[in-house]
Parts: C-alpha cells; structure tokens; sequence
C-alpha cells in the first residue's frame, strides 16, 4: 500500500466495511474508534454486558491484523498477568522475562473496572509510554499498540469507578448501546451460516496501518484552529458547572483526533466542525462536575455543548 497513491478516507471505508459485517448498526461507533486508532489514542466502552464490545475489538484486530490478547479482569487478576514476571533460569541463575498478555498490538481489558486499583494501574505505563518495566528492566510494546478496555456501568456487582488518571488516559469514551429490532434482526440472520467474524479478512498489514498514523500526524493544523482548540480546553477550566477541567493530555487528544476525523472526511487539514465533531466524546469522561450541576441533572455532554455553543470559532479561508 503506497498512502500517496490512496486517501485514508478509501482505506477507512474498506475497513469499516468489513466491521459492519459482525457488527451490525453501529457505524457511528464504528468511525470514532477508528479514528482513535488512526490517532494512535485508547478506547473506553461503557456499557451493559452483551452488547458487542469484544466482538467489535476482534473485528477491528482481524480486519487491521494486529496481534490480539484479551484478558478478562477479575479481582483475582495480578499486574504480573497484565505485564508479565520475571523467572530464574535454573543453569544461570540470569532472570528471563516472560511476556504479559499487553505485549500485543491490540490489548482488550474487558470489564477493566473489576479489577484492584493495582492492577488497573498496570496498565498506565504502557498507555502512555508504549512500555512495561519489570524488575526495573523496561520491554517496549510491539507498534502499532492500542488499548480497548470495557467497563460496566457504575453500580453493576463488582465495580468500582476507573482512577482518574487512567480515566485520561483514554482518547475517547463511547457506549455501543441496544441495537434497534431491525438491526437486532440482522444481526440474528447474519449469524445463521457461523459467526460472521471468522470470515472477516486483513485488508493492510500492521505496517500500512502504521503508515496511516504517520499520515494523520501530519494532518495541516492552521494556528487560528490550535487556539480554537485551547479556547475550548481553557473554557472547561472556567465553567461553574465543571469542578475539575480537561488536562493539557485532553488538549493533545483533541487536536489528534481531530486530525483523524479531517482524514476520514477525505482532507489534510482541520477545519473547526472536526474539532466540535470531537470535542465531547474526547473530553466529556475527563471532567469532575461540581456538586451543583450534579445537584442541577447536568451531565458533561451538555456542558460541553454550552461551551462549544458560546466559544467563538474561527473563520477559514
């Protein structure tokens, strides 16, 4: 694959193409965690049980072909199972690593927030710095490496809310949902010949995928658009309603997904209605309300839409 030759928005639409075949009625879903992938960020699912989640993950490691590990997480889980540990050879006496499950390209951490706090937090040097570091000795993860961690809705038996600094970790947040009855139709006779995603095929290797993220990378950002984004960053900060505001990390995973969805919309260049586009689902899980927009039934997707509503965006050429 030459990415001279061939837009990202022609790869993206194969792609999600194929997705569509096991994962059926949710192309809006779909699109977002492509474009976190493309812009090298982690994915958060919260939602009920059953609704497709490790389907969708499995669908997108075939249909890109990355390696795949999953590991379902119980309190019982280690941080050793996660990282990996190390062994004494028993003739040297030297100590061999052996790998964790995160060393893979695409990691899924289902139902993440039924583990210990130590060992969600495991996972916080390897979303951030591609590695893991084991009795003092750091092991680089393969590339591309993405993150797709679930969690049940907080309340469900045996939950406990994610840390706040894993929390922003995560590029996005998004939530699958019921299908509608004629999607959950589809979806029952597509299944009737085997489970649809056995069949799905590679469309690019590891190495082209890789290519798209270095291309997204260099997606044009106008300087009037990187004050736009600050604007809008710096107004989460200064709103009553938000205790806590988005972090400089948000401000970064804003402008890169925005420049993804840019490339998805078939330009190299961002214009204000990707950056709005991105701007809730990239920072609605980073905030902490105050008690009176709590008190008041807000949530953070409306706040969020009253800043972007009263922040005044610039006029491109």
């Amino acid at each position: 694959m030459k990415t001279k030759d061939n837009t990202t928005a022609l790869y993206a639409q194969q792609v999600l193409g194929q997705v569509r075949k096991a994962v059926v009625g949710k192309d809006a879903v779909l699109l977002r965690v492509l474009a976190a992938i493309l812009a090298k960020g982690h994915i958060l699912l919260e939602d009920v049980p059953g609704v497709g989640k490790t389907t969708m993950a499995l669908a997108f490691s075939r249909v890109l072909d990355l390696e795949y590990n999953r590991v379902q997480f119980t309190p019982d889980v280690l941080p050793s199972d996660v990282t990996g540990y190390s062994i004494p050879d028993r003739q040297t006496g030297e100590m061999h690593y052996q790998k964790g499950a995160i060393l893979c390209n695409l990691f899924l951490a289902d139902e993440l927030n039924r583990a210990t706090s130590r060992t969600q937090s495991a996972l916080l040097e390897a979303m951030e710095e591609g590695q893991v570091t084991v009795d003092g000795v750091s092991h680089l993860l393969p590339q591309p490496f993405i993150v797709i961690a679930t969690q049940n809705p907080t309340g469900a038996a045996g939950t406990q809310m994610l840390p706040d600094s894993q929390m922003d970790r995560f590029a996005i947040r998004l939530s699958l949902g019921y299908p509608n009855p004629a999607d959950e139709m589809a979806m029952v006779i597509h299944r009737q010949g085997g489970n649809p995603i056995r069949n799905l095929q590679p469309l690019m290797s590891r190495n082209d995928l890789a290519m798209l993220q270095a291309e997204v990378e260099k997606t044009y950002l106008h300087e009037a658009v990187v004050k736009y984004i600050v604007d809008l960053i710096v107004a989460t900060r200064n709103s009553e309603d938000i205790l806590r505001g988005a972090s400089p990390r948000a401000t970064l995973t804003v402008t890169a997904m925005a420049k993804a969805v840019a490339q998805l919309r078939g330009r190299d260049y961002v214009v204000p209605s990707d950056v709005r586009e991105v701007f809730s689902w990239t920072v609605a899980h980073r905030l902490l309300l105050s008690s009176k927009a709590e008190g008041a039934g807000k949530t953070a997707e409306e706040i969020l839409k009253d800043i972007v509503e009263h922040t005044p965006a610039p006029r491109m050429r």
